[in-house]
């Protein structure tokens, strides 16, 4: 976890008066907290199954137990934290099932996401796909997996904004980090293969190629979870996947 975290400030100025509707306070100690949180959820420091201690997780963080019993509630509902009545509350964790049903649909809006981006390129998005296909091919080049990890996350990101939709790209979001933890276990052997599949997707979309983006997209969204699965087998075999 981080170093403890900041308290929140006053919402008044230095001389007494109401801060301006226009220069809003600073993020509550809640949001930060949950933010902090979320974020351990994400990149596997705290895994699925972990138990959170709010006492624990306040310590660590340096704030009392108020924002962080605040944090969790938030988490469960974003489908993050599980919340057990007499046991506490654990990071969560999905069912094959569950895992399955989860990644067929994201399977689907990730293709609906890079259908979207085709049709409303403009310039400045091309510009931008450049850009990306620069660095990321770059990184891949000199072999750079933590550079390619960062990129990869990006283009996420670059595609719910180049739909142009915020209501899919809010529910996009929410999926992703439902399902992020899954794909850590195998991200480090296929960086570079999920690089050359976002940039296949990045080319279509520059293209205004709706058809071929969006299926792109589906099938990289398929051969991540297949790579997870084998990732899973390799491990129970003893070996790690080539």
């Amino acid at each position: 976890m981080r170093q403890p975290l900041p308290t929140s400030s006053s919402p008044g100025t230095s001389s007494g008066e109401p801060r301006p509707l226009q220069q809003p306070p600073h993020p509550a100690l809640r949001d930060v907290v949950t933010g902090e949180i979320r974020r351990s959820i994400l990149s596997g420091a705290l895994a699925p199954g972990t138990r959170l201690v709010e006492e624990r997780l306040a310590e660590e963080l340096g704030v009392s137990r108020n924002p962080v019993r605040e944090a969790l509630r938030s988490l469960e509902t974003e489908g993050l934290v599980a919340v057990l009545p007499r046991r506490g509350a654990f990071v969560a964790s999905l069912s094959e099932e569950e895992f399955r049903e989860l990644s067929e649909l994201r399977a689907e809006l990730e293709g609906l996401s890079a259908r979207f981006a085709a049709r409303r390129v403009t310039p400045e998005i091309r510009a931008r796909i450049e850009a990306l296909l620069e660095r990321g091919d770059a990184a891949a080049g000199a072999d750079d997996r933590e550079g390619l990890n960062t990129i990869n996350d990006e283009f996420h990101g670059f595609l719910a904004d180049a739909g142009c939709n915020r209501f899919l790209a809010d529910f996009m979001r929410s999926l992703r980090d439902r399902t992020h933890w899954m794909y850590l276990s195998s991200v480090s052997w296929r960086q570079i293969d999920a690089w050359r599949e976002h940039a296949a997707i990045l080319r279509a979309i520059a293209d205004g190629d709706e058809e071929l983006a969006a299926i792109l997209a589906n099938r990289h969204v398929g051969r991540a979870v297949k790579a997870f699965a084998e990732t899973v087998r390799h491990r129970i075999d003893g070996a790690e996947p080539a």
